[in-house]
């Protein structure tokens, strides 16, 4: 430990995280896309100049990204290292979606700049915004049945988009001819470059007023911290393998479950993660990137011990075994698109399934676990121009020792939110005929789960097409310690007066409809904590009070009213 004193290095920890939170919220505000100014799917942080690895990220941006973007930043440097990349000037920003250099899906793209003192780099910022479309096969990206990463859109290495602080306009035609609505492209890219900007000018003057040398010397202290915190948490976990598994509900091709096994193993203070025995690579989408296999389980962890601050320190007690020769150690051509999304949050799942055979106190029953990613895509004649609409959905997190599970919270892996419905009316030819609660969601234990979300849209005019990657259609998300599992994800297109479900269930693409067509989605429940015969009969009595459950639900699950 250095010997800066606690008071300046409280104050310098609440500095780097408040250019983060500055960052973020100054990307949401400015961009165009829904997706990112109403439901947050972005992310700011700070990286070290020399690993990439992370200082801090802004605790509004989504969790997944903690682990990919310290990733990304270290793949960049060592592009640069090599020559194959251009070395960094000031005023620079690269760009960078490919998946298997730190990325997750291609829809989430990667602005890196360089921070210059005195002509000497001092860090690296990153942000990460979800465009709503990157081309493909199918509008907003999420192909269900892609066998291939060049049909899910355009993959960009390491290139610079800004070179000493101008725009290259051969790059931007370049994106902009391979995207769908290409027009509004300028908005989230001028938003993420502001972004930095905003980064910039807040670090600097963090710098100025503390010097270089001792925030580096803070940035050190705080990295150390936080590791020898992790390392107190672990030990309080009997030593032991807790061995559990998560199964994803098909890879969109091939209609047949994928396995995810983890053994985690707590040896004094450290733990590791063993995933030997998961599915093979899948034809589908549902292949994940080491990248976010990692991250995965870095946000699963800090999920169990929420009080520990983000950095690079935080996950350094955390050995992963590098999951060779499975579907969650994606390599080129595989496709990826759900990885970030819902293989993720079956990889946290496993995680929780794990430790709360260890510390069931401290751990929740699965949540929903899935970010219900819908697209449409189309042409509204009232506009006289296309479109692509994207849209997350919360649902219910799995019950706990102390209460009931949260109904509709965000997913495992993200603080997005769903972008309210008048703003996508407005934005988009579709009216919402039902957004309410998915009753009956929660699987039943001595604490229940929370609720999904139960929402119908339909097409106002024109033609569209709809696609989904979403999960847990075919087992709804597990209970634990007696509990019972929430419901499972149900997917309907009503047309015509008849009923479409997707062959599996949770996944589709291009599925055309027209005016006057309904899109219905109910999102899984929580899981039950503990058995059910041990709640609380008043709190049984107030659920079906408010409709949560029928009288006949609460005596099959309870077995009272």
């Amino acid at each position: 430990m250095s010997a800066i004193d606690a008071l300046t290095l409280a104050v310098v920890q609440a500095g780097l995280q408040q250019v983060c939170n500055e960052m973020d919220i100054a990307f949401s505000r400015s961009a165009f896309s829904p997706v990112i100014a109403e439901a947050d799917d972005r992310s700011d942080g700070i990286y070290d100049r020399d690993t990439g690895a992370l200082i801090a990220q802004g605790e509004y941006g989504l969790p997944v990204f903690v682990g990919t973007m310290q990733y990304s930043t270290g793949e960049l440097i060592r592009l640069i290292r090599e020559g194959r990349v251009g070395a960094p000037e000031p005023g620079d920003i690269y760009i960078v979606n490919d998946p298997y250099l730190g990325g997750t899906h291609l829809m989430d793209v990667r602005f890196v700049k360089p921070v210059f003192i005195d002509g000497s780099l001092f860090c690296w910022l990153q942000n990460t915004g979800h465009w709503p479309d990157i081309g493909g096969m199918v509008p907003g990206g999420f192909s269900a049945h892609a066998t291939e990463v060049e049909q899910e859109g355009l993959r960009l290495p390491p290139v610079k988009l800004f070179k000493r602080g101008a725009m290259d306009p051969e790059i931007f035609s370049i994106i902009t001819s391979n995207i769908r609505v290409a027009d509004q492209r300028i908005g989230d890219i001028s938003a993420q470059a502001a972004a930095l900007a905003v980064g910039e000018t807040r670090l600097l003057d963090l710098i100025a007023k503390y010097g270089r040398e001792n925030l580096d010397r803070a940035i050190g202290e705080i990295r150390a911290r936080s590791a020898e915190r992790m390392r107190a948490e672990i030990r309080g976990i009997p030593d032991g393998v807790y061995r559990s598994e998560a199964f994803v509900d098909s890879d969109g091709v091939v209609n047949e479950p994928l396995r995810i096994a983890l053994a985690v193993t707590k040896a004094g203070d450290g733990l590791t993660f063993d995933f030997t025995g998961s599915s093979p690579p899948c034809r589908g989408p549902m292949n994940s990137v080491i990248a976010t296999t990692l991250s995965s389980v870095y946000l699963a962890v800090k999920h169990v011990f929420p009080d520990v601050p983000i950095n690079a320190g935080t996950f350094e007690p955390l050995t992963i075994l590098r999951p060779e020769g499975t579907f969650l150690d994606a390599r080129y051509p595989r496709p990826v698109s759900g990885c970030a999304a819902e293989v993720s949050q079956r990889i946290a799942e496993a995680v929780f399934l794990a430790l709360v055979q260890a510390i069931p106190d401290r751990v929740t029953a699965a949540p929903a676990g899935t970010s219900g990613n819908f697209a449409l895509g189309g042409f509204d004649p009232a506009k006289d121009a296309p479109y692509v609409m994207y849209q997350i959905t919360g649902g219910g997190y799995g019950g706990n020792a102390d209460h009931d599970g949260l109904t509709n919270g965000c997913s495992t892996i993200g603080i997005s939110k769903t972008a309210p419905v008048e703003v996508m009316e407005q934005y988009y030819p579709v009216l919402f005929r039902r957004f309410a609660l998915h009753e009956g969601s929660g699987g039943a234990g001595a604490h229940r789960g929370g609720f999904g979300v139960h929402y119908e849209v339909e097409l106002l005019r024109g033609e569209a097409k709809a696609s989904f990657v979403m999960d847990h259609g075919r087992f709804g998300p597990p209970g634990v310690q007696g509990g019972r599992d929430g419901a499972p994800n149900v997917v309907r297109i009503h047309r015509d007066g008849e009923v479409f479900t997707p062959p599996h269930l949770s996944k589709d693409q291009n599925i055309a409809i027209r005016a006057g067509d309904r899109v219905e989605v109910m999102t899984p429940g929580g899981g039950g904590y503990g058995d059910p015969r041990e709640r609380d009969p008043a709190l049984v009595a107030r659920d079906v009070a408010r409709g949560y459950y029928t009288p006949e639900q609460a005596e099959a699950l309870w077995g009272r009213r």
